[in-house]
């Protein structure tokens, strides 16, 4: 099982964004504006780590589901202090509509590292960071992890809550602060009798939701107050997992106003794997789980935070940071799973996986007609996928007609889900790209083919 630092805690006891328009929106405005789009604050890991990086990266999202990695997955932001590197950024609009991001100071997976600092940036619209410093929150021998922020009304204050092992006991702490430069010092804010790590808070109709793991038994959990206060708490949920293990919830309310969702962090089976809720009541115990057909995290997620943005903040981080130059084919019926290339095959393969980069596809024009598309290998770069017969290899292009014709695919509605795509084949047009026993290959597809073939030809073409 990979090394979680909770496992190892348990057993230790915006001044303008541009507008689509390109009209520009000062941060307080921002604040009055309607959110349409969501951000995440991440870092990133695999499972032997060849995608781990310990800075600032962000994805967007419309639908906050379906998220697109900005800056190619490369981070907009490194700590120049401290160990050099963050985890779980936390990312959150200040009273005047400006943001901060705040994080733990740790670079890597040395989980027996204390650090009394978490690392602090200004930004104004998310499209550049300023003032990054450490700031110190207490003076204990052990460590600050996964910071979350609220606004306490009643105080005029920000909260910092984190986590931290108090007296043998891991339990959330509390700094209170208006300039994110200096704290109060540090009190409990939440010691339910049991280890707890992971806060995530969101403050909605005057009532303050907790969300946390139970170390105790390795479930997220929500608890709640009518003040916020330390110490003022209730877990109100039944327990939540998906996979064996799980940690890191991130609470999001819907921008529609209409619901709610709740992110998990899963480390095992595998490391790196992220799980989604519903409810249409937070204040219930009514957790749906979604289908991983419904969402696709950002590439090599880990533990970070979603917040609301607006259009004009949407439209500026892409116009700042850019879009993936490549794509993966996510399967229909089997939505874990993604399109990649291993021994010169093409497969589909339950992700996450090493390399992660065979997954990775920069779709062209076709190479033997341009309203086609090839897919180039990000890895692999000159080598496309191609059928010979019949099944999906990948092979550097010689330049053959052959060739050009057999990696040459038409885009059509998804024959299982016209939101989704199909892929026929240019030079066998009653040939559709599927899976079948998780191999790639092509297959005479028509009106007649059962539902499960439809499902096997039947992709979301995605970052």
């Amino acid at each position: 099982m990979p090394l979680s630092r909770r496992a190892f805690a348990l057993g230790a006891l915006a001044s303008s964004a541009l507008a689509a328009t390109g009209v520009a929106a000062t941060p307080r405005a921002a604040l009055a504006a309607t959110n349409t789009a969501y951000v995440w604050a991440y870092f990133t890991e695999t499972p032997t780590f060849q995608g781990a990086n310990y800075g600032l990266h962000l994805a967007v999202s419309r639908d906050g589901l379906n998220w697109t990695p900005l800056n190619q997955n490369n981070p907009v932001a490194t700590p120049t202090a401290g160990t050099l590197g963050l985890r779980d950024p936390f990312v959150f609009r200040k009273q005047d509509g400006t943001f901060g991001v705040i994080a733990t100071d740790l670079i890597g997976t040395d989980f027996g590292r204390n650090s009394p600092y978490l690392h602090v940036w200004d930004s104004t619209n998310l499209t550049s960071f300023t003032g990054y410093r450490l700031l110190r929150m207490h003076s204990y021998p052990t460590h600050t992890w996964a910071p979350t922020v609220f606004w306490d009304a009643a105080r005029g204050q920000y909260g910092i809550v984190y986590s931290n092992n108090n007296g043998g006991q891991d339990v959330f702490l509390v700094n209170y602060t208006s300039d994110f430069r200096t704290v109060s010092a540090p009190q409990v804010y939440f010691s339910p009798g049991f280890p707890v790590l992971d806060g995530d808070i969101v403050v909605d109709g005057g009532v303050t939701y907790l969300y946390y793991k139970n170390l105790a038994d390795g479930n997220l959990y929500g608890a709640r107050s009518g003040t916020g206060a330390p110490n003022s708490f209730t877990t109100y949920t039944s327990g939540l997992r998906q996979g064996n293990a799980i940690e890191g919830p991130l609470l999001v309310k819907r921008n529609e106003g209409t619901g709610w969702w709740l992110w998990g962090d899963s480390f095992s089976p595998v490391n790196n794997d992220f799980y989604a809720w519903s409810t249409g009541s937070i204040g219930g115990n009514s957790w749906s789980v979604l289908n991983q057909r419904d969402y696709t995290p950002p590439l090599n997620v880990k533990h970070g935070s979603i917040l609301g943005v607006t259009e004009a903040e949407y439209a500026g981080l892409v116009s700042r940071w850019g879009a993936p130059a490549w794509v993966r084919l996510k399967s229909s019926n089997f939505p874990d799973r993604y399109v990649r290339h291993t021994g010169g095959l093409a497969r589909l393969d339950a992700y996450p996986f090493d390399p992660y980069r065979d997954q990775l596809w920069r779709m062209v024009p076709g190479l033997a007609d341009a309203a086609g598309v090839s897919f180039e290998s990000v890895n692999v770069p000159g080598s496309y996928l191609r059928h010979s017969g019949y099944v999906l290899r990948l092979d550097p292009n010689d330049n053959s007609a052959t060739f050009r014709a057999d990696a040459t695919f038409h885009r059509t509605p998804g024959l299982a889900d016209s939101a989704w795509s199909s892929l026929r084949s240019h030079n066998f047009p009653t040939h559709y790209l599927r899976h079948a026993g998780y191999q790639l290959r092509i297959d005479p597809l028509g009106s007649g083919s059962s539902a499960s073939d439809r499902q096997d030809a039947t992709f979301r073409l995605t970052p």
